[in-house]
């Protein structure tokens, strides 16, 4: 038997909604807590572990494949987030030393970095995309002054400005499932 080389295009759906949207919900949901609405919980917990973790891996994994970089580095590192941040909240409860409210300033100021550097490389697209990058920016950095400092005030500031953040992010990931879906611009990018 005779093997043909056969070549098979594949077109791949968009992957960014699906990551976007578990970015933005779960985003909304921390930062209504870190605002002082209510307690964290095993909600956002579980929304850190599958749709802000999980599924942000998956959508950064298919970035991957239609060869985006930067779709592919963002989806994976934020699902990344997601699943230490819930490691961070859990690992004490299993016997592991809790991380002090300075090595949890330093964590967040990594990925305010990382985000920097990310929202730098938007700077060539779309006005939504700056938008969710550069207030995510700003949301780690106040999320670490507010760790490294203690101040109540400047944390729950900062929900009130993460909930922005998560909003920003599914209106991007709207816009681009309606956009693509009814041919037209619905929401604007």
């Amino acid at each position: 038997m005779e093997i043909k080389n056969v070549n098979i295009s594949e077109k791949l759906a968009n992957p960014a909604p699906l990551g976007l949207m578990g970015f933005g919900m779960t985003t909304v949901l921390l930062n209504l807590h870190n605002a002082g609405i209510f307690e964290l919980n095993v909600m956002i917990m579980a929304m850190g572990i599958f749709y802000g973790g999980l599924a942000q891996i998956i959508a950064g994994i298919f970035e991957m494949k239609k060869n985006n970089t930067f779709g592919a580095t963002a989806f994976t590192s934020y699902g990344l987030f997601w699943l230490t941040l819930v490691g961070i909240w859990v690992m004490p409860k299993m016997g592991l030393p809790a991380a002090s409210s300075v090595a949890v300033g330093f964590y967040l100021l990594m990925w305010g970095i990382f985000t920097l550097f990310m929202f730098i490389g938007t700077l060539n697209g779309n006005k939504a995309t700056q938008v969710v990058f550069g207030t995510l920016t700003l949301l780690f950095f106040l999320l670490a002054i507010g760790d490294f400092t203690g101040n109540a005030a400047i944390k729950t500031f900062a929900g009130w400005e993460g909930i922005l953040c998560g909003a920003s992010a599914i209106y991007t990931a709207m816009a681009e499932v309606l956009n693509e879906k009814l041919g037209r611009i619905v929401l604007p990018l």
